[in-house]
């Protein structure tokens, strides 16, 4: 399960993109991520107020470790009412604006570059404590999921896991033996150019404090 907040949209009305593009290396990511034409994940989306900022959990469990490759991806997109959930399957997705978050346990993919069709990127603010984010820069880049080189070649982090991804918000957690959240917050960009601020707080239902400290899952 992921727990996080996110602030609301502002800033940047100006759309960075209207139309959707087709991404590079389709046939790839469908093998690479495993994504399923024949079924639509069920997994909970819930937000709900913290003072200012929403707070949404997502049942990104796909069934487990063993069994995540077996099911869909979720998929969410960010409202002036917080994150909601968007019932389509990974095919469709993969050609549709209409959403700018898709989960699936760790792995957390932006509706951009090599994941999707639209335009939606984050800057990842290593220095900054969430609660200290107000603004960015005018000239901040914002940087879309690329995790496929010229040829199609599946670019991985640096967690060290098979099939992980180089996407956007990856500083989001690292892996000393569980999956830690590092509190990095990220700017998130929009394709309509609104812009909200997210932290992933927990991965573990529970046992979070755990991890982080251990290296171990609670």
């Amino acid at each position: 399960e992921d727990s996080g907040d996110s602030g609301g949209t502002s800033g940047g009305t100006e759309a960075v993109c209207t139309e959707p593009e087709a991404i590079a290396c389709e046939d790839d990511i469908i093998l690479d991520l495993s994504l399923h034409d024949d079924k639509v994940s069920n997994g909970a989306v819930e937000t709900s107020m913290d003072g200012d900022d929403f707070v949404t959990l997502v049942d990104a469990s796909a069934g487990g470790f063993s069994a995540a490759s077996n099911n869909p991806w979720v998929y969410v997109k960010f409202t002036e009412t917080g994150a909601e959930r968007v019932d389509i399957d990974d095919y469709t997705a993969l050609e549709s604006m209409d959403w700018d978050l898709s989960l699936r346990r760790y792995l957390l993919r932006l509706n951009g570059g090599s994941s999707g069709p639209s335009c939606v990127g984050a800057a990842a603010l290593v220095e900054s404590a969430y609660a200290d984010v107000e603004a960015l820069p005018a000239d901040t880049p914002f940087v879309e999921d690329g995790f496929y080189s010229d040829d199609c070649t599946l670019i991985n982090d640096s967690s060290g896991l098979p099939g992980s991804p180089q996407v956007a918000l990856g500083q989001w957690w690292e892996y000393p033996g569980c999956v830690a959240t590092t509190m990095v917050p990220h700017v998130v960009r929009l394709a309509d150019g609104r812009q909200l601020k997210l932290v992933v707080e927990s991965y573990y239902g529970s046992g979070q404090e755990t991890c982080n400290s251990t290296g171990r899952a609670g």
